[in-house]
């Protein structure tokens, strides 16, 4: 890169431009933090499904459009540019949220189904925001930009569910279709600020959108480093996991009236607790985790967050049993706390045992791995609980052991790469 485009890249009109993506993304993630907790609810209210499996791919639905359309997102925006995806994106976010305010109004799962599947094609320009983020910073400043994402993220679903809450009526009762309608006005007017002042990225110098799934170069890479598979079977067993938790908690929180169980939260407490979640996470990542990253190895604390999220998920079943409200947000705490820990340490583990010439194919195999096991946690999750209410969690709690497993062996059977001297 010259010089000249360095010095572009660098200004304080791309930088203002981010700071719009960061916006667009923020409230885009609103709408889907809004609606993520009340969506199995709704559905549970809509059909009869004792065995919890069309919840379960309702659910699932989302991520699987996601990893399916990302790198169609990106090989499109590589030839017409970041903007129109980005815009027909919310579009279709606006579209769909609509439609899932509509669905509820018509109590029918179909129309829940084309709102989710649709919503999951249009949030998965998130790779396509990425990209718009690398094409407007220097390698410096990429990390920082590239952070603005992640905050986007964690911010969205922190407040998106304290919207979801103003949308319910006094806190209580049926919120209805507003969750949807709110969701589809604030995807609206992250559409407006797009279209009225986010200008096109694309150049060309700028790198490619297009991120492969399940890349055979990345497979081979990956499998050729012992302790790198054995970290990506971690990855997606704390996943699968946290999907698996994710997806049920608001079931268990709401239960119905006509059954005896032992939470019988109101909508609005839902929302307010999957806030909780959000917030705690973001604590966890930005307050702790960030300021001893670097000081004790990645090995050490992804150990500690597998026994934080055992602990968390025993602790979960122990509330369920007492039917204690209080032990159950300290379990949460705990549970979120362990995949605050968990997650940036797998993530750096992994990149720490790449060839840097092979690094890319190999994160995004993680990414993969990733998306497959919120797929596959979504799906099961509800089937699981249908079956007992506590089978999730003691079967999260079962896993994670192996999860702890997997991370010992994978910290002492390997070490961080080292380039030969020709290489070096």
């Amino acid at each position: 890169m010259s010089s000249s485009d360095a010095t572009t890249q660098s200004s304080p009109a791309n930088k203002a431009a981010r700071g719009i993506v960061f916006l667009t993304v923020f409230i885009d993630l609103l709408g889907f933090g809004m609606v993520l907790p009340l969506l199995p609810i709704y559905a549970d209210q809509f059909v009869v499904d004792e065995a919890g499996w069309i919840i379960g791919m309702l659910m699932a639905s989302f991520s699987a459009m996601q990893f399916i359309f990302a790198p169609l997102w990106g090989r499109l925006s590589d030839r017409i540019g970041r903007r129109p995806v980005l815009m027909i994106g919310l579009l279709g976010s606006v579209v769909f949220y609509t439609l899932f305010g509509i669905g509820t109004v018509m109590q029918s799962l179909t129309v829940l189904f084309i709102s989710r599947i649709g919503a999951g094609i249009a949030g998965a320009t998130i790779s396509t925001a990425q990209a718009y983020i690398a094409d407007t910073t220097t390698l410096e400043e990429r990390p920082k930009g590239m952070a603005l994402i992640g905050m986007a993220f964690g911010l969205g679903f922190t407040f998106g569910p304290l919207f979801g809450y103003l949308a319910v009526p006094s806190g209580s009762g049926n919120p209805g279709p507003w969750p949807g309608y709110a969701a589809a006005g604030l995807s609206f007017v992250a559409l407006m600020l797009a279209y009225f002042k986010l200008p096109e990225s694309r150049s060309s110098h700028s790198p490619s959108a297009v991120k492969q799934n399940l890349s055979v170069t990345g497979l081979r890479d990956a499998l050729s480093v012992p302790s790198i598979m054995l970290l990506l079977v971690a990855l997606f067993v704390v996943v699968f996991s946290f999907a698996n938790f994710e997806t049920t908690l608001s079931m268990l929180l709401k239960g119905r009236e006509r059954e005896s169980q032992p939470f019988q939260f109101t909508f609005g407490q839902v929302c307010l607790t999957y806030a909780y979640i959000g917030f705690t996470l973001a604590l966890v990542q930005g307050g702790i985790v960030r300021r001893v990253a670097g000081r004790i190895s990645e090995g050490v604390l992804a150990s500690f967050g597998c026994v934080l999220m055992i602990v968390g998920m025993l602790l979960i079943l122990k509330a369920t049993q007492d039917q204690s409200v209080g032990m159950l947000l300290g379990a949460l705490a705990v549970v979120v706390a362990g995949f605050g820990f968990m997650m940036p340490s797998i993530n750096s583990f992994i990149s720490r045992r790449s060839d840097p010439g092979k690094q890319g194919g190999i994160l995004g195999l993680g990414q993969s791995v990733n998306s497959l096991a919120r797929i596959v946690g979504s799906a099961l999750g509800i089937p699981l609980l249908k079956l007992n209410i506590l089978a999730p969690f003691a079967f999260s709690a079962a896993i994670m052991g192996l999860g702890l497993l997997l991370v010992i062996l994978a910290s002492r059977s390997g070490k961080d790469f080292v380039p030969t001297e020709g290489e070096a």
